[in-house]
């Protein structure tokens, strides 16, 4: 099976407003296997997981730890293959990427937000954004995380250091970084998951902006009732499959 070259996915990248309609979930799983080690030391992590995920959607995938949320949000991040099974974002099996377009899908198609260590701590929040939109190769990073962080309610903290930043700061700044890159597909890995109420609800809303603002498609694995009750949707997983 021929590799699919970086062209064929500059569709995705475009504009929200300039991308086009699409009969593909945005993101896919098709009998997805996931293993880890071999033999007696055998984990696996995901066991023949199918699920689609429409473009513009906000889904939670819920469950306990160890059942495969995090593992499957490395898999559509690019940031892992795996073992058998596709996982396809716009109707492309990421398995088929080149490495050219794998790293374009990265810098430009998806953003990944962590349940801790998503800034650097010693650069500003707006340093941080600006850093993000260059990993990316994108122009205008200065005005472009200064209007993102204005978006979040984040100006008067655009030039703190992330490590004085609150952890509902912290989060909102890395939410922030995705909208300024307007990756068409943004994934949360328990975003909440170290968050007081306040702040849970406040990064909830952030997330939300990204749809409703920019169209973007938001998968976040959690643990909180709170935010699969946000949610559009809600996927249960357990032991690596649909509950």
């Amino acid at each position: 099976m021929d590799a699919v070259t970086a062209p064929a996915l500059e569709s995705l990248y475009d504009e929200p407003d300039a991308r086009p309609a699409s009969i593909a979930p945005m993101l896919e799983a098709v009998d997805v296997f996931r293993i880890f080690g071999a033999g007696a030391v055998e984990t696996v992590a995901l066991r023949g997981l199918s699920l689609a995920v429409a473009a513009g959607e906000v889904v939670a995938l819920l469950g306990p730890s160890g059942c495969g949320k995090s593992t499957f949000l490395h898999l559509a991040a690019g940031l892992d293959p795996p073992s058998a099974g596709e996982v396809r974002v716009g109707g492309i099996p990421l398995g088929r990427l080149d490495e050219a377009a794998l790293a374009g899908y990265r810098a430009r198609g998806v953003s990944v937000v962590f349940q801790g260590q998503n800034l650097w701590p010693e650069l500003t929040a707006h340093e941080n954004v600006v850093l993000a939109l260059r990993l990316a190769g994108l122009t205008s990073a200065g005005v472009r995380a200064a209007r993102a962080l204005e978006r979040f309610d984040l100006a008067t903290r655009a030039h703190v250091r992330a490590a004085v930043l609150s952890g509902g700061e912290q989060q909102r700044v890395a939410i922030a970084a995705c909208a300024a890159r307007e990756t068409p597909l943004v994934l949360c890995d328990e975003p909440t998951g170290e968050l007081d109420t306040r702040n849970e609800v406040v990064v909830i809303e952030a997330l939300l902006r990204l749809r409703a603002d920019d169209g973007a498609t938001v998968v976040v694995t959690t643990h909180s009732e709170r935010v699969a009750e946000s949610c559009d949707r809600v996927i249960e997983l357990r032991d690596g499959r649909i509950a």
